[in-house]
């Protein structure tokens, strides 16, 4: 049986290329960075070779990048560190519909005597820009919003959101996790304080990411000890994740472009197909402005994980929203805030292909997934049905 995997926002598969970097810092390069021998010189030099790659991906100052365990603790750190660094600033903003790395810090520093402002999204998923504009005054620290949402692929207006939070001098952090390798990030002309990455989300391994802090920023260190990344992170680099995320970076800006439109006209080909033939299918947030690989889909009234657990035995995988979220039974948090029905949030399935998704893959879903829904409207009793 094919395996058709379609769960990318999730993690992604790790590119050849980027195996190929990491094995010699695994196997006989193993120095630490710091020490001044020659294997000590090696990892040094890996380390030095990973920043330059990740500050031309970024167009950025290598000084900018501080390399982390991934998007969770850059998230953290950008955001804490902020704070610290200002503690009379007692207002932050962010969105409802933030990646649980984000909003559980909000919800965390609201419990400790922060003032939050939580915007709102309309049924298309996207924030009102006015209601920004009026949020932000001078007790303001820090504001928080995504580039692109992890379970609906929906992009918010990062240059809109630049002008508005800029115009008022006041700090800007993105979580551009689901964004790398998607859309352009060029921090030479989007003027963020702080952006996030993930190494897993664009074909590195699990457990590296970057934290972008332009120069300037006032920032208080996340970690404390050894004085690592000119004193901003402590704690031994981790040498052949952080290659590793060089080499992914690397490819990424050579096959944006080209694997953006791929996977663009893939997703689209999927959705048309499911949205024609399954006549309760919806599809949750804006059609245009999303992230190409992106499509979140319900099913109403089925169970979204119903749905999962069918296509699972048939080779296909996929999510029901954030993997963060994994096993709980509630309504994504994302969706409700959207404003579903509970009938539409609780049938929710994502799909988000990469660069590696064939038209064949496509094709199987598209095959395999109406019988699967048909069957699993007859076991629920009403009038189910699919055209064709």
């Amino acid at each position: 049986m094919q395996t058709v995997y379609l769960d990318n926002n999730a993690t992604t598969r790790v590119a050849p290329e980027v195996v190929d970097a990491m094995l010699p810092y695994l196997t006989d390069a193993y120095g630490n960075p710091s020490s001044m021998h020659q294997f000590g010189t090696k990892a040094s030099t890996a380390l030095k070779d990973a920043r330059e790659r990740a500050a031309a991906f970024l167009r950025c100052k290598e000084a900018e990048v501080i390399f982390t365990s991934g998007g969770t603790e850059a998230n953290n750190a950008a955001i804490r560190g902020v704070l610290n660094a200002a503690p009379g600033r007692r207002h932050i903003v962010t969105s409802v519909v933030e990646h649980p790395s984000v909003l559980e810090v909000f919800k965390h520093l609201e419990g400790t005597g922060y003032r939050v402002t939580y915007l709102g999204v309309n049924r298309e998923g996207v924030i009102d820009l006015e209601e920004l504009e009026e949020a932000v005054a001078d007790e303001t620290a820090i504001v928080s919003l995504m580039y692109a949402n992890n379970e609906t692929g929906v992009i918010f207006p990062l240059e809109k959101i630049v002008e508005i939070v800029k115009h008022k001098d006041i700090l800007l952090h993105t979580d551009a996790v689901q964004a790398a390798g998607k859309l352009p990030l060029d921090m030479s002309t989007v003027d963020v304080d702080l952006l996030t990455l993930s190494g897993h989300k664009l074909h590195a391994p699990k457990g590296v990411g970057l934290l972008y802090v332009r120069r300037g920023t006032r920032i208080r260190p996340f970690i404390i000890g050894g004085g690592q990344e000119r004193g901003r992170r402590s704690g031994t680099e981790n040498i052949p994740h952080i290659v590793g995320l060089g080499r992914a970076l690397e490819l990424a800006e050579r096959h944006t472009p080209a694997a953006a439109n791929e996977m663009r006209r893939l997703r689209d080909k999927l959705e048309d197909a499911i949205l024609s033939q399954i006549p309760i299918a919806v599809r949750n947030g804006a059609k245009d402005a999303r992230i190409p690989n992106t499509s979140n889909l319900s099913f109403d009234g089925l169970e979204g994980e119903a749905i999962l657990l069918m296509m699972d035995e048939m080779g296909i995988c996929a999510s029901s929203g954030s993997a963060c979220s994994t096993g709980a039974l509630e309504p994504s948090h994302v969706l409700r805030a959207m404003g579903l029905a509970g009938s539409l949030s609780q049938g929710s399935v994502r799909f988000s292909l990469s660069r590696y998704t064939t038209e064949d893959e496509i094709d199987s879903v598209i095959k395999e997934l109406p019988p699967i829904v048909r069957r699993l409207g007859e076991l629920s009793g009403p009038a189910f049905s699919t055209k064709g």
